[in-house]
């Protein structure tokens, strides 16, 4: 009886191991911004990491996509220290099988910094999970910043109008000085025709 009782009893303490508890792995392989391959104890498995969204480099390019892909790669490339975590509110995969992790890159949380750098930002969101939180005050002083895909968008826009006016304000200002030579000249040659005149009358 004691021996079903000590069965049972760690049967419900591995089943209680929390989701939120962290695994280290090693790197297989890095996709992009936002994906990569761990080696989880001898078994390789693609993850997407949890709660962000980084612009694309793979399939499609997008801005930033190859900078957030490079970011992340060179972070997981170069740690001495990777591990995982499940989020007790999140589902342990998604529809393409890939493990929804955070990810912790020698203590640091690896989507945190990707968001600090503009690189990303929060996304799929179904619950309110664990680092949300920091994500979302990281994200605020990123866009407050205007740092990676924050960065206005328009200001390449605005530096062309501004170039356009100024162009124009240069059209404009020749314009108005051959239309002042024109009329100076008019009134000169005027003048020289009255003077000539003058000079006729008094002889």
């Amino acid at each position: 009886m004691k021996v079903v009782l000590g069965i049972l009893i760690s049967l419900l303490f591995i089943t209680n191991v929390e989701a939120s508890e962290k695994i280290e792995v090693s790197l297989s392989k890095c996709v992009d911004g936002d994906t990569a391959w761990f080696i989880l104890k001898d078994e390789e498995i693609k993850t997407r990491f949890l709660a962000i969204d980084t612009p694309e480099s793979t399939n499609k390019i997008e801005a930033f996509g190859q900078e957030a892909s490079d970011f992340t790669c060179n972070i997981l490339k170069n740690a001495t220290k990777i591990e995982i975590e499940y989020d007790d509110k999140s589902d342990k995969l998604d529809k393409y099988d890939r493990h929804l992790v955070w990810v912790f890159v020698d203590g640091e949380l690896l989507q945190d910094l990707i968001i600090k750098k503009g690189l990303g930002q929060i996304e799929y969101i179904y619950g309110d999970y664990k680092y949300l939180s920091q994500l979302e005050a990281s994200e605020m002083i990123a866009k407050n910043s205007q740092i990676g895909i924050w960065q206005d968008t328009n200001y390449h826009i605005y530096y062309i109008i501004g170039i356009i006016i100024i162009i124009i304000i240069i059209i404009i200002c020749i314009f108005n000085k051959k239309i002042r030579d024109k009329i100076f000249n008019k009134f000169k040659n005027k003048a020289k025709k009255e003077i000539k005149k003058k000079i006729r009358s008094l002889k």
